[in-house]
């Protein structure tokens, strides 16, 4: 089969990745995308090579795993320091490209250069950037997410932002409106806050996730919740 033919197949098909935080947000796009006949077949997660933590929402490799084996998708775990990120995320794509994957699913709702961003890489390695919350309300996104019955528990919090006390807390209308009520975005696009996601629709399993009481300063005014997977 030609190279021309290949890419119209995969196209066809809709064989994706999914940039895989772990929390709501990619979760709910992944969830839209499969709703669009989109076909997750990697979930991508960018580490730190300094720190055995996920770059985007701070959390360990083994609860990135056991996301991905809930899921069902493979995970592909990426490692760069900050001036190596693009590169590495980039070669990561190709290599995707490869194993005929067309389609980059990305969960940002309204930050253009995180969008621009993200569709310069995906050019560069020959797929394209889908992002399915794109200019959606904020608000009406998490109680969707909420509705569908997703389980998230907040495990960043933003102290410039957000009280400590939000730490530990599980997604809900009630936490949204206390998020909200302390002057904070709602679905915490400005940083305030960041999800694991454990269960939920796409969910083969719920993911064992269990949070210690210890809080660990996260750099600047973040701090975050140690997270286990029983």
């Amino acid at each position: 089969m030609c190279e021309a033919a290949k890419w119209g197949r995969r196209m066809k098909e809709k064989s994706c990745f999914v940039s895989w935080s772990g929390g709501k947000d990619a979760c709910l796009a992944m969830y839209k995308a499969c709703r669009l006949g989109y076909k997750p077949r990697k979930l991508v997660t960018m580490f730190s090579r300094e720190r055995s933590i996920s770059s985007a929402h701070l959390l360990p490799e083994k609860l990135i795993l056991a996301q991905a084996a809930a899921l069902g998708v493979e995970p592909v775990i990426g490692r760069a320091l900050f001036h190596e990120y693009e590169a590495v995320f980039v070669q990561i794509l190709r290599e995707l490209q490869k194993e005929e994957i067309a389609y980059g699913i990305f969960g940002d709702i309204d930050i253009a250069e995180h969008r621009e961003w993200e569709e310069k890489a995906c050019r560069q390695a020959g797929l394209s950037a889908v992002l399915p919350l794109w200019q959606q309300d904020r608000r009406a996104l998490l109680e969707e997410f909420i509705t569908l019955g997703f389980k998230a528990r907040i495990v960043v919090v933003n102290t410039a932002m957000l009280p400590a006390a939000f730490l530990g807390r599980d997604l809900s209308l009630e936490t949204v409106a206390a998020v909200e009520a302390a002057g904070a975005d709602a679905c915490g696009e400005n940083g305030e806050y960041h999800t694991v996601v454990y269960d939920g629709p796409l969910f083969q399993k719920p993911v064992a996730l269990r949070t210690g009481r210890e809080i660990i300063p996260a750099g600047g005014s973040y701090i975050r919740l140690a997270v286990y997977v029983d």
